[in-house]
């Protein structure tokens, strides 16, 4: 199932949690070989889980982490602005519509339609929020994956290539889209509301759920 979480309400899931960062550091770390910090623990993470962002998790079975992405509004301090503006010629994404999407992490185990399943549920965050686009950096791997869910990005810039481009990338989602998502991830449009709605409540409660 997906679940919603912000960072300051992860103590209340602490096997979903611990997993999560887990395997960030096994995706991250040991599988792509980014320079990113894992801790003692086996725990990665970095200056933006800080800043309380919201998580989209798909929920395993056995309560645990079976892939998840992370939020944060670009009125805000992100990553693409603090450290990917070189893909952009130099300019940076700022508005209340735009939200930015980073650590897109996969489980080892998990079933192919998680990731379309995470993908829907940045579309309920969209339609829940009055977001218009997310924007992220991705790698050439992700390139047929976005491909595969029916979710591939603009690219407003690149750097590098073959397997070792970079960019970044503006998402949008559509009706059509959020259809074809929905049939691939195998979740019903009614269930992934349901899921959304449990975590924020009705549309005049979910600013509040963000306040708190």
């Amino acid at each position: 199932m997906l679940r919603y979480i912000y960072a300051d309400q992860l103590d209340r899931h602490p096997k979903l949690a611990a997993s999560m960062f887990k395997d960030r550091a096994d995706q991250f770390k040991t599988r792509l070989g980014w320079e990113v910090t894992v801790d003692d623990t086996g725990f990665e993470r970095d200056e933006y889980d800080a800043m309380n962002p919201l998580y989209v998790i798909w929920e395993m079975p056995d309560g645990t982490h079976g892939g998840s992405m992370r939020f944060l509004p670009t009125t805000e301090r992100t990553m693409v602005n603090d450290h990917f503006t070189q893909l952009m010629g130099g300019g940076t994404v700022t508005s209340p519509l735009i939200w930015e999407c980073t650590r897109f992490c996969l489980n080892r185990e998990a079933p192919s339609r998680v990731a379309a399943a995470l993908m829907l549920a940045g579309g309920e965050i969209m339609n829940g929020f009055g977001v218009k686009h997310f924007v992220g950096v991705f790698d050439a791997r992700m390139v047929r994956i976005y491909r595969m869910i029916g979710s591939s990005p603009e690219v407003l810039g690149s750097e590098g290539t073959g397997r070792d481009q970079i960019s970044v990338g503006l998402w949008e989602f559509t009706p059509q889209a959020q259809a074809k998502i929905a049939a691939r991830a195998g979740v019903s449009l009614e269930l992934s509301r349901l899921w959304f709605d449990r975590a924020f409540g009705r549309v005049e409660n979910r600013q509040l759920a963000r306040a708190g």
